[in-house]
């Protein structure tokens, strides 16, 4: 087994596991769990992991088997998970206090907890540190959620791809690896064709194989104000918070920006915080990047349940730029570049007030082509020959004459107007090498879904990144429609979006 995770630390304790434990749930439901732990004497920590997604590969080996190695009592217990809806989202807190009230029985727990786990993993700890018991002494979320309904929505459209692609892990995995597999490769083969159909709500039907409660809901309720969501959004929990918390994510990973916004408010808390971002989607940090996450990640366990520090970084920020690491004491770091697109493809210093159409239809969108989506497809990519499409705009700057770094928030400034029936903005920051190959880097999107009756100022919020510009290198940004099948299509007709000015920002605050 050890031979899938070369490069990890050389296990320190021979393992032991017992699997099938009962775990009370705060309304008395019994959920199941699997406790692993070295056989040697001793007393040590124990790391506590709520999944929905099944006890079995590979979480047992990431978690059970790989932490137990290292000195920790590891319990994998099922969870609820986002299948049910809001009505379970809500419960994860109380199923969490449960679980640790259960863990206190335990002749092995020794008093000193902390918390692991990726994706909706994430999601049960700031559930459980909303109100944290004394026994928490540190958390670790990987490509963490805190807010299901960014998840679901950006920017006013639905993330079709990743609702599907998250669902069907959902509902399949936990029935075995195999079941989640065969289910994995369907949902792949008829993705694009459910994405032609205008109406989700049967065609999602196909792709997953079933119809689920919590699509239903979520397709029926967009506005994140809806009572709806009430209750499911997790972000202020890092406010306040003194627990040590280490976020770890990926430039492609789809919950990098609430990764972000939950570390910007840990620091303004005060609580111990690091940050690791890599150049992974959601998944392949536990594949290309998993020498790095658990160094990480047993770097700050160690730190904060042993007192042992001496597997911590030097800095709070560790960010992949491209060409290597960089270890920064702050995330972001101030100041930006701006750079205004002109009528003649080009971005310069000086804005252009030349209207440049867009044309959109929805029954012809552009590709999806790489990005923070969940799946294969997922990840950097060579942009070029979806950039000779004509629904799609590119602006591209000279080439750099010296290096520069940029890092941060990125964004699109605009004033735009629109005929037909609304209109969308993707705007995509790509580096192009001094081959021509255009390799996107962040993106986002903003949806108008009745037209503007004039000329109205827009932002198009951006994510984030960090990538060394080397001389010859030249930043490009693309305009377009939203992409497919990563969006919902928009359900009106064709457009043509006028853009009379745009800016593309590069970086945070000190305009």
């Amino acid at each position: 087994m050890r031979n899938t995770f070369k490069g990890l630390p050389r296990a320190l304790h021979h393992v032991a596991y017992e699997s099938g434990l009962v775990v009370p749930g705060a309304d008395g439901r019994a959920f199941t769990a699997d406790h692993y732990f070295p056989v040697d004497p001793g007393d040590f920590p124990t790391l506590l992991v709520r999944t929905p997604y099944g006890r079995g590969l590979p979480w047992a080996a990431l978690y059970g088997l790989l932490f137990a190695e290292q000195g920790f009592h590891v319990v994998l217990q099922d969870s609820r998970g986002p299948l049910g809806g809001p009505d379970s989202w809500r419960a994860e807190a109380a199923d969490g206090h449960a679980a640790v009230a259960w863990l206190r029985e335990q002749r092995w727990f020794t008093g000193v907890l902390g918390t692991v786990g990726p994706s909706y993993m994430g999601y049960t700890q700031w559930a459980l540190a909303a109100s944290p018991p004394p026994e928490l002494r540190a958390m670790v979320i990987q490509v963490g959620l805190s807010r299901p309904h960014d998840l679901y929505y950006t920017g006013g459209a639905f993330n079709l791809e990743t609702a599907l692609v998250a669902t069907t892990m959902a509902v399949h995995q936990s029935r075995g690896l195999g079941a989640y597999l065969r289910a994995a490769i369907r949902a792949q083969r008829r993705m694009d064709k459910a994405a032609r159909d205008p109406s989700i709500k049967d065609a999602y039907v196909s792709v997953l194989g079933e119809r689920a409660a919590v699509l239903e809901g979520v397709l029926a309720h967009p506005d994140p104000a809806d009572p709806f969501w009430a209750g499911t959004d997790l972000t202020a929990v890092a406010d306040g918070l003194r627990i040590p918390t280490a976020l770890i994510s990926g430039w492609y990973d789809v919950c990098l920006d609430q990764t972000l916004r939950q570390h910007s408010r840990l620091v303004r808390s005060g609580a111990p915080t690091s940050l690791l971002v890599g150049p992974w989607t959601h998944t392949s940090a536990f594949d290309k990047g998993i020498k790095d996450v658990f160094a990480d990640t047993l770097g700050w366990l160690n730190a904060h349940l042993r007192d042992d520090k001496s597997g911590l970084r030097p800095t709070q920020v560790r960010v992949w730029a491209g060409d290597g690491w960089r270890d920064l004491t702050g995330w972001p770091p101030a100041g930006n570049v701006r750079r205004h697109v002109r009528a003649d493809g080009t971005l310069g210093d000086a804005t252009s007030h030349e209207p440049i159409p867009l044309r959109q239809d929805p029954a012809d969108p552009p590709p999806a082509l790489g990005g923070p989506r969940l799946g294969p497809r997922a990840g950097a990519k060579d942009n070029r020959e979806l950039e000779t499409r004509k629904d799609v705009l590119t602006f591209t700057s000279e080439p750099s004459t010296r290096p520069f770094e940029v890092l941060g928030p990125v964004r699109c400034e605009a004033r735009i107007s629109a005929d037909g029936a609304g209109a969308d903005v993707f705007a995509r920051l790509c580096v192009v090498d001094t081959q021509g190959r255009s390799t996107n880097l962040c993106d986002g999107l903003l949806r108008l879904n009745t037209a503007p009756a004039g000329p109205v100022d827009i932002t198009v919020p951006m994510s984030a990144t960090a990538r060394m510009i080397h001389p010859g290198e030249r930043i490009r940004l693309q305009l377009s429609g939203a992409p497919s099948p990563r969006f919902a299509r928009r359900p009106a007709g064709p457009s043509v979006v006028s853009v009379h000015r745009a800016s593309l920002v590069l970086g945070s605050a000190g305009d």
